[in-house]
């Protein structure tokens, strides 16, 4: 049926694609003023008014279809209402919305004003929100009334020098402008005073990186084309199906899987506005609601394997895919044994789209992260700056001396010497680390920066941390090193259990047994602590530096 269908992405985007369907080549047009709220959401408004774009399932459960009528009406509604409050183009706007519909209005209506959104998690606290205030010059704020988030705000606010307009959602709060009242006072259609699409500035990211203050990576109006790869040929969404990633709205993989690829395809998107993850409740959102294709960090699929599958009917479920952090094999494995399907792993960063993929018609290796998209020029470089033999481990790196990807970021705001120091040379340094076999597939070995020297051998923590994951009672892990005088630097693995399994003396034993089977004596982790949980940024990604 798909074939026959002409989409609204024709418009900005050529493919080639072979005879299985399997992606060669991509061209993008006519975007130098795009803007995807007006050019792809207001246009399927017309076309399209009662097509499906959002199924949101509230906390309490109630459940909201939200059209694409609905997405253009309200945006322009809020894009008037933050016009009525002094908000303009270029004026950056903080977004601490969990996964509340308001997001969606929120944000398209920013990028209908000319306005760069900045999405922020709702776990911030008072100095997380200062740094960023501080930072970012933030103009104003839309914030949950959930939870204390709003009082962390005030507080930050009271060692800020700049005032910001403070402006809640889904409540009310004494000193804050109501968003959900403010947007009905307001009719559409909206039309700004000055245009924004194209090369201007639309979304900020602060960068959860594993070590230092994060970094403002800054990404314009063309970046939700180069998620069209994310969700067309690795998603694999399908318009008349439902697509579920698993992302708070506080961080770049809510952009890559619950709006801008997806829409750009046409396809639904499904979104549960949780407090906590319960992995559980999430395998029967998956089975009631029908979802087609779904996205989780590895971490997700860890929980969903411990559960029984028996319990769930996941015969709608046509296509899974993962990113956030390595996949060990072990869970491919286990998750492909329950299920019959295939994870199919990706590779980006919050200053990129989707930029090594499993992607339709590659077949997926277990515990590998796939092949290059042809939107990236990838290559691997090792110590010595030159391209990595196959099998060495090198820095992932994107070649921009030819071109300039669609989906790359503009650079770090206000700070040239972070964009020089990562971008320099016409080669864009991802600081992460990885080989390639063979075929061609790229292997993740971990953060440059995380990389464990011992003995005279280079070690990533993520081949140690696999081999670990396959113990039935390890839940997550994570490898770092410790100071010794001989060896310079020993492994050591943090380890949470299960539930109802004890750390024991014995079981530390045990472990360290299996691993000294299961890998070269250097790699065995002569340390073995239990935790009740690892340290993680934003993204899920674990900070390695804190353990």
């Amino acid at each position: 049926m798909e074939q026959n269908r002409n989409f609204i992405y024709e418009e900005y985007i050529d493919v080639t694609e072979d005879d299985k369907g399997a992606l060669q080549s991509i061209q993008f047009k006519n975007y130098d003023r795009f803007n995807f709220a007006f050019d792809i959401v207001d246009k399927l408004a017309q076309s399209q008014p009662d097509k499906l774009a959002m199924l949101h399932i509230a906390k309490n459960k109630r459940t909201r279809e939200l059209t694409f009528d609905d997405m253009s009406k309200y945006s322009s509604k809020a894009a008037a209402y933050f016009q009525s409050l002094g908000i303009k183009k270029g004026d950056r706007v903080m977004l601490v919305l969990k996964r509340h519909y308001q997001f969606w209005f929120a944000i398209l209506g920013l990028h209908k004003l000319g306005a760069v959104a900045i999405p922020a998690t709702n776990l911030m606290k008072q100095h997380d929100f200062e740094y960023r205030f501080e930072a970012a010059g933030v103009k104003a704020i839309v914030c949950t009334a959930d939870d204390n988030v709003a009082y962390q705000v005030e507080l930050a606010l009271e060692n800020t020098k700049n005032s910001v307009i403070k402006i809640i959602a889904r409540g009310k709060r004494e000193g804050w402008e109501s968003f959900d009242r403010g947007i009905q006072q307001f009719s559409e259609p909206f039309v700004p005073e000055e245009y924004a699409g194209g090369t201007d500035p639309s979304i900020m990211f602060f960068t959860s990186g594993t070590t230092g203050y994060p970094k403002i990576a800054t990404h314009t109006f063309q970046y939700p084309l180069g998620h069209f790869i994310t969700a067309k040929y690795w998603h694999q969404v399908d318009p008349d199906g439902l697509h579920f990633t698993i992302s708070d709205t506080g961080w770049g993989k809510a952009l890559w899987g619950k709006l801008y690829g997806q829409w750009l395809c046409e396809a639904p998107v499904f979104t549960y506005d949780m407090d906590s993850f319960d992995a559980g409740e999430i395998m029967d959102m998956i089975a009631r609601y029908k979802i087609t294709t779904f996205c989780a960090p590895p971490t997700v699929y860890r929980m969903m394997i411990k559960k029984d599958f028996s319990k769930y009917d996941f015969s709608a479920l046509k296509h899974a895919t993962t990113a956030g952090e390595a996949l060990n094999a072990e869970v491919f494995n286990q998750f492909k044994s329950v299920t019959g399907l295939s994870l199919h792993e990706g590779f980006g960063q919050t200053e990129m789209t989707l930029a090594i993929g499993t992607l339709k018609g590659t077949k997926p290796k277990a515990g590998s992260m796939g092949k290059p998209t042809p939107l990236y020029d990838i290559d691997l470089l090792g110590e010595d700056g030159k391209p990595a033999k196959t099998g060495e481990t090198g820095e992932i790196v994107v070649r921009t001396n030819k071109r300039i990807p669609i989906g790359l970021f503009d650079g770090y705001y206000q700070n040239e010497e972070m964009t020089r120091q990562a971008w320099h040379d016409g080669i864009y340094h991802t600081g992460d680390t990885a080989w390639r076999d063979e075929d061609g597939y790229f292997w993740y070995v971990g953060r440059d920066d995380d990389v464990i020297k011992s003995a005279g051998y280079r070690i990533g923590p993520f081949e140690i941390e696999s081999v670990l994951m396959e113990l039935p009672y390890v839940l997550e892990c994570g490898v770092t090193s410790v100071h010794a005088k001989i060896r310079g630097q020993v492994i050591k693995a943090c380890i949470v259990l299960i539930d109802g399994v004890e750390g024991t003396d014995d079981l530390k034993k045990e472990i360290q047994r299996y691993a000294r089977k299961k890998m070269a004596s250097y790699k065995y982790p002569r340390i073995i602590e239990f935790w009740e949980e690892l340290p993680k940024t934003i993204s899920g990604k674990i900070q390695h530096n804190k353990l």
